[in-house]
């Protein structure tokens, strides 16, 4: 459960700068929420100018500029050393197509994720020096390649960095490192991907005089889907790179990617960045997880309609592969956490198993993260070796946590949303234990629903959408508005799609709406007709017929009135309490039933013969009366004495009612006892 914020803003002062800029109200309303509060800043926000920072800014995009150059005016064989997500496919394809065009000896590598794992490896080097490759240019990664950087050296090959990673400690001794995160770096905008650091070079490339409109109708369409792909925030130079690309994706000249927006079915669409990240990434990625990334880079590069048909088929069926992997692995994790409830009280969430794919895991972090509102850690482990990959909640650095563990890893690196690991097998008690003290005096942050505004239903319709798309394109740090929708009457709740999905329709005064819910099958939707919910809403358009109709989309849904930031707490205090880690007893008494607690959880149970929803749900039957944490120790203390059976997996709960004609002292169980004791 995330906590619901509402944006706060100064009506008459946004409603003065709608009358400056010339623009609707309800876009100066919501442009200044996000923080566009002045006139300028608001027109360089809704600029079409591709105003792209001088690339010279950058620390040693000088030195990477001469010594490139210097290895095409030799003929030197220069290599474009890659990676296998979208950020790096493209950032490879745009690099490498440059440098052909413009006759320089080049080829392209990106390693095998499964086989070789992120970025410079010895094994390739070893490959690339049989090529009499004599300069490698890596894109995308490097960073953090201290060791092998010294190893080409050990062979005669130059190597020069372009990244847009977190550097370590140490910065590898390369002719040139372009990573905008290093200390002494003057740019302007720290937040490229790795293919805009490329484009960056590209442009540092053409000279004084480059043709930035030539650059962006050639590149922008790779910059955009890598950018969307690598969830980089998409402001400033991001913002400007990624509309423009838009644009070029939509009438592409590239076969490669012609083929690919069929497969997608986007050709001769209007394409926006959902469109890309939902459609186009998740296939490039799919061959990267499954270690097909130079797929991707021929699909890119290729003249021939056939091939390039082919291999979007492939990219298509690989990402249905990566689906069935990723099910599959959800589900062990599934059985998991029903075995041993408690790995999921960590504040890190720490799983591992054997032989998960490691293209895969990432993925899977990222679901249960959504899940638990927790940063989460999936390791995957191959005999006495293991890997992990990791994704956190917003406010919580995660490789921060993650390199304070460095001495028992084998490699690490990523940013604070994101990191890969390594380490041996043996170790990753080790790690969870020291991730555990790490957090143990971290008040983690909570994970937020940020909700722009709220609506009144009476107020919407289409034209609303139409002003919405000024904002686009959405992505990280511009993220499509959520709206609120307050006390609304549930009327009616329908299945569609074979029971798939729900639409349900909602009153308030004269007004009724219809939402459609694309997270929860009937079963699993909590609410019933008649209950009073709030709403956190998108608003989209579906054409059909030439007609707009007004489509409402759920994100989240919260009984009217309940703060969710109380439900947190109290599940926090309940897992400290269950870890041993004792909080106040102010904190404590908060979780401590009372005897017509115990009562009114029993004989809902016993009047629904079980229960078959989630522990929020069941406070929600409960209209909330009693906390989170308390009913959690009543369940607890219910099963211990077999009144109940209960399973709790990532999305369903299912409590089992044990009928008993004994009488049952709920005091004599264990928790009650712990909790007493702890008081």
């Amino acid at each position: 459960m995330k906590q619901w914020t509402v944006a706060k803003f100064d009506k008459t002062a946004s409603g003065e700068l709608a009358q400056k800029c010339g623009i609707p109200p309800f876009l100066a309303m919501l442009l200044s929420i996000r923080g566009f509060d002045t006139e300028e800043k608001i027109k360089e926000f809704l600029s079409d100018e591709p105003l792209i920072a001088d690339p010279y800014m950058i620390k040693d995009m000088d030195k990477a500029v001469e010594r490139i150059t210097k290895a095409i005016r030799n003929l030197e064989k220069i290599c474009v050393y890659g990676d296998y997500d979208a950020d790096g496919v493209t950032s490879t394809t745009l690099l490498y197509s440059y440098l052909e065009t413009i006759d320089a000896n080049v080829m392209y590598y990106i390693p095998s994720r499964e086989e070789e794992g992120y970025g410079l490896n010895n094994k390739a080097i070893d490959y690339i020096k049989e090529q009499k490759v004599s300069l490698i240019i890596t894109v995308d990664n490097g960073i953090a390649a201290i060791d092998e950087v010294e190893y080409a050296a050990s062979l005669g090959i130059d190597v020069v960095i372009t990244d847009h990673h977190t550097p370590l400690d140490q910065i590898p001794n390369a002719c040139a490192v372009v990573d905008m995160h290093q200390k002494d770096c003057k740019s302007r905008f720290k937040m490229l991907s790795g293919v805009g650091v490329a484009f960056k070079l590209v442009m540092a490339l053409e000279g004084e005089y480059a043709d930035i409109i030539y650059l962006l109708e050639n590149y922008a369409d790779l910059v955009c889907i890598g950018t969307i792909g690598d969830i980089v925030p998409l402001v400033d130079e991001n913002r400007i790179l990624v509309k423009y690309g838009l644009g070029i994706l939509k009438n592409s000249e590239r076969i490669g990617v012609r083929a690919l927006l069929k497969e997608c079915s986007l050709l001769d669409k209007d394409i926006d960045s959902t469109s890309v990240s939902f459609g186009i990434v998740p296939r490039i990625n799919a061959a990267g997880r499954l270690g097909f990334s130079n797929d991707c880079v021929t699909l890119f590069l290729t003249e021939e309609e056939d091939k390039a048909e082919e291999i979007a088929q492939k990219l298509a069926n690989d990402n249905n592969k990566r689906k069935e992997i990723e099910n599959e692995i959800l589900a062990k994790i599934n059985l998991e956490i029903l075995r041993n409830p408690s790995i999921i009280m960590d504040k890190i969430i720490v799983i591992d198993g054997d032989n998960w794919h490691q293209g895969v895991i990432g993925i899977v972090a990222s679901r249960i993260k959504d899940i638990y509102s927790k940063p989460v850690i999936i390791i995957t482990k191959d005999g006495e070796t293991a890997k992990g990959s990791g994704r956190s909640i917003e406010g919580f650095s995660l490789c921060d946590a993650v390199f304070s563990c460095k001495d028992v890893l084998t490699h690490f690196g990523g940013h604070p949303m994101a990191v890969g690991l390594s380490l041996n097998t043996s170790d990753i008690p080790k790690l969870k234990k020291r991730l555990n003290e790490y957090t143990l005096n971290v008040t983690m942050p909570y994970d937020t629903l940020k909700i722009d505004c709220k609506l009144n239903p009476a107020m919407l319709d289409t034209s609303l959408v139409h002003t919405l798309k000024y904002l686009e394109p959405y992505g990280s740090e511009n993220t499509k508005p959520i709206f609120g929708l307050y006390n609304m009457l549930i009327k009616e709740i329908t299945p569609i799609k074979s029971n798939k999905y729900i639409r349900i329709a909602l009153t308030r005064g004269n007004s009724t709406v219809q939402v459609i819910c694309f997270t929860m099958t009937p079963y699993e939707f909590p609410y019933k007709q008649g209950d009073l919910v709030d709403l956190a809403v998108t608003l989209d358009i579906n054409e059909y017929k030439g007609i707009e109709n007004l489509s409402i989309v759920l994100k989240d849904i919260k009984p009217s009135g309940f703060e969710n930031r109380e439900y947190i707490d109290s599940r926090r205090i309940f897992e400290e309490f269950c870890k041993g880690e004792i909080k106040s007893k102010d904190d404590l008494m908060t979780i401590y039933p009372q005897r017509e607690d115990f009562a009114a959880v029993y004989r809902l149970i016993r009047s629904r013969n079980g229960f078959n929803y989630k522990i929020e749900n069941l406070c929600n039957r409960l209209d909330h009366k009693i906390s989170y944490g308390k009913v959690k120790v009543i369940l607890e203390a219910m099963s211990e004495l077999k009144l109940i059976e209960i399973y709790e997996g990532l999305k369903t709960t299912e409590i089992k009612y044990i009928p008993t004609t004994n009488k049952v002292d709920l005091q004599s169980s264990q928790i009650i006892r712990s909790l007493r004791e702890a008081l």
